[in-house]
């Protein structure tokens, strides 16, 4: 089952949403970042995008940062949830 995460309300309102979605055991170590129909994998080891589309550029600047600054808590959970696949 996937793990989501919450957002401050300010985004939540917004449409967006994070998230460790399941069956994702052989990928990269990463988070979702989804608005609306689009979705941002952010990878957990690298801490960066994995993909360049869609542009990461349209995730705003201070939503990263508070990404960022929860970053233990994703490490965490992407590690209890895929223990063969730990960051």
């Amino acid at each position: 089952m996937a793990t989501t995460f919450p957002l401050p309300p300010k985004w939540e309102k917004r449409g967006w949403k994070l998230k460790i979605r399941d069956r994702e055991r052989v990928e990269p170590p990463h988070v979702t970042l989804l608005h609306k129909t689009d979705s941002w994998r952010f990878g957990l080891r690298e801490k960066s995008f994995l993909d360049r589309k869609p542009d990461p550029n349209r995730v705003p600047g201070d939503l990263l940062t508070y990404l960022l600054n929860h970053y233990e808590d994703y490490v965490e959970a992407w590690n209890a949830m895929y223990p063969y696949n730990t960051v």
